[in-house]
C-alpha cells in the first residue's frame, strides 16, 4: 500500500514533469494538485532552432559547387516567433528548466543551453556549404557547427536549386538549339534541358536512359546549346575505343557546326601543340585506354566539362582509368550510361564520386552506411536514403515507361561505327592490294566477279580475322565490331532485355554463338538454314518465353522470313546484307 511522501525536483526536472509527465498521469486517472498558473502542457513552449540560408556576397552569378560557402543566419524561436537577442540571453542566464518570458513559459533543456551559447557568441551567424543545403533538402538533416537545425529557409538562387531538388519546382524546358540538325523528341528535349540546368548549376549529372533512347544526341544538343550561347571552351568526352569514331560521325550528322577533334590512335598529337588545338574545339573525343596514359597532357587543357560515355567503365574506383577520370577538372561533369548499377550498389559510388566528389562520403563510409546494409541485409531504410541522395543527379527513362514509349517512333535505328584492330587493318590492306592487281589483269564479267569476291572478303575481315582466315583461332580482342557488340549486349542483359543478332555468314553465326555463350555464361540460340523445322520451332518457342535464352543469333536467310520474335527489344545486324543486283 502506498504511503504519502515527497521529493524535490530541479527546475529542469520540473519543466520536464509539467510538459511531459503530467499528461500521462492524467491519462492514467491520477488527481493532481498543480500551481494555479499552470493551465496545461500546451502552454509550455519549447525552443526551436531555425536557420536562413543565402548566397555569400559576390557569388550570385557563378555556378554552384558542392564546396561553395553559403551564409547561414540563426533564428531562435518560441511558438513559431523569433526571440530577440535580449530574450535569448535571458534564456541562457536562467539556464535549463522553466523560464518565464513576456510571451509565456518556456521549457529549456540542457542541450538547448549548450547550443544557444555558441550561437550567441558567433552573433547568430555561421557558414554552411552547398552540399549541406542540398542534404537538408533531400534528407531533412542539417547540423551547423555541431548544432542540429530543426527548420531551414532558403533565399535567392539557392532557393531555386533546392526547390528543384525537392521536385517542387520544374527546370526550364528549352527550345531545341538552332544549329541542331534533326528534331529532338519531347522526352529528349526534356533530357537536354535537364542537362543544361545541371551543368549551369555546376552539379554533376548522370544521364542513364535505356540504350536507344538517344543519350548521344541529347549530349550533342547540350554542346550545341553552349556553343550558341557563346561558351566556346572545349569539352572532353571519354568513351570506349569502339565508339570513338561513332561520336565523330554523330556530331557531323547532328551538330555539323561544332569543331570536333579525335585524340586517339598512335598518330595522335602528344606535344604541347595539342593543348592549343584542343582549346579551339567544341568537343575532343578520347578513349578510356588513354585516360591514364595521356593524363598529364589532358590536364593541361582548360576544359569546360568532362563527359564519360559508357560510364560503367569506371565502376571499379581503384582502376587507373577511374582514378585518372576523377583527376580531370572542368566546370561540369557528365556520365552517360544505360546501367549505372550493373552488379551491386557499390558501383554507384565510383560514378557519383566522379560527378560530385564527396557527396556519398568516402568509399569506406559508403560501404558501411549503404553497401553492406543494402547488399548484405536488405536494409530498406538505407536503400531509400541512398535513393533520395542520388535521385536529383540521375535522369533515367526506360522504354517500358508509357510516357516514353508513347513518344517513340515504331523503330529506332542506330549506326554504330567500329574501329578496325591492327590485325584487321593489315588484312584489309592486303586484300585491297590483291584486288588492284587482279583488276589490272581482268575485264568484263570476270572483273565484276573479282570485285564482288573482294567485297565479301573485306566484309569477313571486318567481322573477324578468324572468319576470313578460317583457322579456328581465338576471337577475343581481335575485332572492333565484336568488342562493341559484347559491350552493347552486356548493357542489354544487365537490364533484363533480350536481343537478336543477325549475320549473313553461317560460319560467323557459329563463332558468335560459341563466343557469346562463353562470355556471358548463358545459353545462346543459333538459327540457320540447316536447322530442321521442328527444332527451329522449339528454338523460337524457347526464346519467346520470359525466362528463355536472352540472345538469339540468326542467319539473315533463315531468320529473315516466317519468324515472329516479339520478345526481343533489340536487333543487331552484325554485318550488312547487300544485293549484288
Amino acid at each position: 500500500r502506498g504511503h504519502p511522501g515527497e521529493f524535490f525536483l530541479t527546475d529542469s526536472e520540473a519543466g520536464y514533469f509539467l510538459k511531459y509527465i503530467v499528461p500521462r498521469l492524467r491519462h492514467l486517472g491520477f488527481d493532481l494538485n498543480l500551481p494555479k498558473w499552470y493551465k496545461g502542457p500546451e502552454d509550455i513552449q519549447e525552443v526551436t532552432l531555425r536557420g536562413h540560408v543565402t548566397e555569400a556576397p559576390g557569388k550570385s552569378t557563378s555556378a554552384f559547387s558542392l564546396e561553395r560557402p553559403l551564409e547561414f543566419r540563426w533564428e531562435v524561436a518560441v511558438g513559431g516567433k523569433p526571440l530577440s537577442p535580449v530574450e535569448i540571453r535571458r534564456l541562457i542566464q536562467v539556464g535549463p528548466g522553466l523560464v518565464r518570458l513576456p510571451r509565456g513559459l518556456v521549457y529549456l533543456k540542457h542541450e538547448d543551453v549548450e547550443a544557444l551559447q555558441p550561437i550567441v557568441d558567433r552573433g547568430l551567424k555561421s557558414k554552411v556549404k552547398v552540399r549541406d543545403a542540398m542534404r537538408y533538402a533531400l534528407l531533412r538533416e542539417l547540423s551547423v557547427d555541431g548544432i542540429p537545425v530543426q527548420d531551414v529557409s532558403f533565399k535567392g538562387r539557392i532557393s531555386e536549386l533546392v526547390g528543384r531538388l525537392e521536385e517542387k519546382r520544374e527546370f526550364q524546358i528549352l527550345p531545341q538549339p538552332k544549329g541542331f540538325v534533326g528534331e529532338l523528341r519531347p522526352y529528349q528535349v526534356r533530357g537536354f534541358s535537364w542537362l543544361v540546368f545541371m551543368t549551369e548549376s555546376g552539379l554533376g549529372a548522370c544521364l542513364a536512359d535505356d540504350m536507344g533512347l538517344g543519350k548521344t544526341i541529347q549530349t550533342l544538343a547540350l554542346l550545341q546549346h553552349r556553343w550558341e550561347q557563346g561558351k566556346r571552351r572545349p569539352v572532353l568526352l571519354v568513351c570506349p575505343t569502339s565508339v570513338v569514331q561513332n561520336w565523330k560521325k554523330e556530331a557531323q550528322r547532328f551538330t555539323p557546326d561544332l569543331p570536333v577533334l579525335i585524340h586517339h590512335g598512335s598518330d595522335r598529337d602528344r606535344t604541347e601543340a595539342f593543348v592549343e588545338t584542343a582549346s579551339k574545339q567544341a568537343l575532343v573525343v578520347s578513349s578510356y585506354s588513354l585516360l591514364h596514359r595521356d593524363q598529364r597532357l589532358l590536364k593541361k587543357v582548360d576544359w569546360a566539362g568532362v563527359v564519360l560515355d559508357e560510364a560503367q567503365n569506371i565502376k571499379n574506383p581503384n582502376t587507373k582509368q577511374a582514378r585518372a577520370a576523377r583527376k580531370l577538372e572542368g566546370d561540369f561533369r557528365l556520365a552517360l550510361t544505360g546501367t549505372p548499377v550493373e552488379n551491386n550498389v557499390g558501383e554507384l559510388w565510383s560514378i557519383m564520386e566522379f560527378l560530385n566528389p564527396g557527396w556519398l562520403g568516402s568509399h569506406r563510409s559508403f560501404r558501411m552506411n549503404f553497401w553492406k546494409p543494402i547488399e548484405k541485409k536488405g536494409d530498406k531504410k538505407a536503400a531509400d536514403r541512398l535513393r533520395r541522395l542520388v535521385r536529383p543527379f540521375i535522369l533515367r527513362r526506360e522504354k517500358t515507361d508509357k510516357s516514353i514509349i508513347s513518344d517513340l517512333p515504331e523503330k529506332l535505328e542506330m549506326k554504330v561505327y567500329c574501329n578496325l584492330t591492327k590485325e584487321q587493318g593489315a588484312l584489309y590492306e592486303t586484300v585491297l592490294r590483291d584486288l588492284e592487281r587482279r583488276l589490272d589483269e581482268s575485264s568484263g564479267m570476270k572483273r565484276r566477279g573479282v570485285i564482288l569476291a573482294a567485297l565479301t572478303r573485306l566484309k569477313q575481315i571486318c567481322n573477324h580475322p578468324a572468319q576470313f582466315l578460317r583457322d579456328d583461332s581465338t576471337l577475343d580482342g581481335r575485332s572492333g565490331k565484336l568488342t562493341r557488340l559484347v559491350e552493347m549486349l552486356d548493357e542489354i542483359l544487365t537490364v533484363g532485355d533480350s536481343a537478336l543478332v543477325f549475320t549473313q555468314f553461317a560460319e560467323m553465326g557459329q563463332m558468335l554463338q560459341k563466343y557469346l555463350s562463353e562470355t556471358f555464361g548463358k545459353e545462346v540460340l543459333y538459327l540457320h538454314g540447316g536447322v530442321p523445322r521442328k527444332r527451329r520451332d522449339k528454338m523460337i518457342a524457347a526464346f519467346q518465353k520470359k525466362d528463355g535464352p536472352p540472345i538469339f543469333v540468326l542467319s539473315l536467310k533463315a531468320g529473315g522470313l516466317g519468324v515472329n520474335l516479339t520478345r526481343a527489344s533489340h536487333v543487331f545486324h552484325f554485318d550488312r546484307w547487300w544485293n549484288p543486283a
